[in-house]
């Protein structure tokens, strides 16, 4: 590579050439050219504002705004030539600026740093980018919510789990809303996160803010930001709102692995709980029968990289003395891959999970199998005066008798019942189905019938208010 030290626009303190694996090592302009939107409009913010304070003139104004639009063109149509030796998205920027209207363009950095004008530009991506993650997250929210419902109308049963053993019988739609409880909090996150980050760190130059009787204010308003950041050196050395947006697309993160965990578990042959749909899976290439969950796998297995993300920059920021330092060069790479990763998966997952076929003959056998009834037991039983604990042990006996002869509880004689209880009998026993235990759930919150009726309803307000 060959070295361009006159060229560089802060080149004027330095005898020597940049070592060329220094620039190397330096640059960071193959990942942050994807700033280069938010760039030119901070960009354009900042040199109107040097015209309405009377800092640049109409003329100057004019003619670097024409020269930003013209750039940002080139960069839009694929035309733009992103060199190394110009290290940056901002250099690289101001350095075609200069090349095409000249030395007026060197007026466009009056009172700014690029210590404010990366951390603006960095604000204004992971903004954005909260905002369309609640988006897209309200998006899977309404479609899990519109799978709630139409099960619901069938009553389709799933046996729950404690410990990955059938513990009682739910309805498919409550288990469904477990999951639009999860992404609401989830919404919530990036429009709180998105709300905290609203403040333009523009003005703040490189920490101790400027001489130049700016207009911190009005360049916040023209970017979009409620209010610019209240202190210079938070402004430019902070990163706790791209922390922030990682931590609530960490969170994001476990909730869809563990819903992938699930799917997985319930489309294999031993569960058949579901079929996945064919333009969602993939096949084998020497076992013509596999039909593998790759995008839950994928899900699952992508959530490491996004919590590596977060740990990677708690640990870049931990012991960053005030203002800003080079270490904050690594702020953007794992937010750019958290953000990317998740777009694909709440797009895939509002794709997918329609399309899921649900047999409900193998649930609701499922469902029944394992005594999951035996706290209806327990629960006849207290409900009759007997203290729960006793009942507990009495019920517990009897799913040993069961299972040691590989009978259910309702499979139980009229003796057998007698012996452990005399207020159990095989009615009894009959009695108390998967559908009686779930309409028996009735707290609220609970997988009863109705309860999940209003849980719908509910949800359907706060999505649509």
């Amino acid at each position: 590579m060959t070295n361009t030290q006159d060229k560089k626009l802060w080149g004027g303190r330095f005898a020597e050439a940049t070592d060329g694996l220094v620039e190397l090592f330096n640059a960071s302009v193959g990942f942050d050219q994807r700033l280069a939107e938010q760039d030119i409009r901070g960009s354009l913010a900042h040199v109107a504002m040097l015209g309405q304070v009377g800092i640049l003139s109409a003329e100057e104004v004019a003619q670097i705004g024409d020269g930003l639009n013209a750039v940002l063109a080139d960069i839009r149509a694929g035309n733009f030539e992103w060199r190394l030796d110009r290290e940056d998205v901002h250099m690289n920027v101001e350095a075609a600026l200069r090349d095409r209207i000249g030395p007026v363009a060197g007026k466009l950095h009056t009172a700014r740093s690029r210590n404010d004008q990366v951390a603006v530009d960095f604000r204004l991506f992971t903004k954005e980018a909260a905002l369309d993650l609640a988006d897209k997250t309200r998006a899977l929210r309404a479609v899990m919510l519109a799978e709630a419902g139409k099960h619901l109308e069938t009553e389709v049963i799933l046996p729950g789990y404690t410990h990955l053993q059938v513990a009682q019988p739910i309805l498919l739609s409550h288990w469904f809303m477990a999951y639009v409880a999860m992404l609401e909090r989830d919404e919530g996150r990036f429009r709180d996160a998105a709300e905290r980050m609203d403040e333009s760190p523009l003005g703040s130059s490189a920490l101790a803010g400027t001489p130049w009787p700016v207009d911190r204010h009005a360049t916040a308003s023209a970017l979009g930001f409620a209010r610019p950041t209240a202190n210079s050196l938070d402004g430019v050395g902070s990163r706790d709102f791209a922390l922030e947006f990682l931590s609530a697309c960490a969170i994001l993160s476990a909730h869809l692995s563990r819903l992938s965990e699930e799917l997985i578990l319930y489309s294999t042959f031993e569960f058949g709980f579901i079929t996945l749909p064919d333009s969602h899976t993939t096949g084998s290439s020497i076992m013509p029968q596999k039909k593998n969950p790759d995008v839950s796998e994928l899900a699952r297995g992508k959530a490491g990289r996004v919590f590596g993300n977060l740990m990677g920059l708690l640990t870049v920021v931990k012991g960053t003395p005030l203002a800003y330092n080079k270490d904050l060069q690594e702020d953007k790479e794992g937010v750019f891959d958290s953000y990317d990763t998740l777009s694909i998966v709440l797009r895939l997952y509002a794709e997918m999970m329609p399309k899921t076929v649900w047999h409900a003959d193998v649930t609701r056998a499922a469902a029944a199998r394992g005594y999951s009834t035996a706290t209806d037991v327990a629960d006849f039983l207290a409900r009759q005066g007997v203290p729960f604990r006793e009942a507990h042990e009495v019920v517990g006996g009897l799913v040993g008798v069961a299972s040691r002869s590989g009978r259910q509880l309702w499979d139980l004689t009229d003796e057998e019942l007698r012996a452990a209880h005399p207020l159990l009998n095989a009615e009894v026993a009959q009695s108390l189905t998967v559908e009686e235990s779930v309409r028996g759930r009735a707290s609220f919150g609970g997988t009863a019938p109705h309860r999940v009726r209003e849980a719908i309803e509910h949800a359907t307000a706060r999505l649509n208010s």
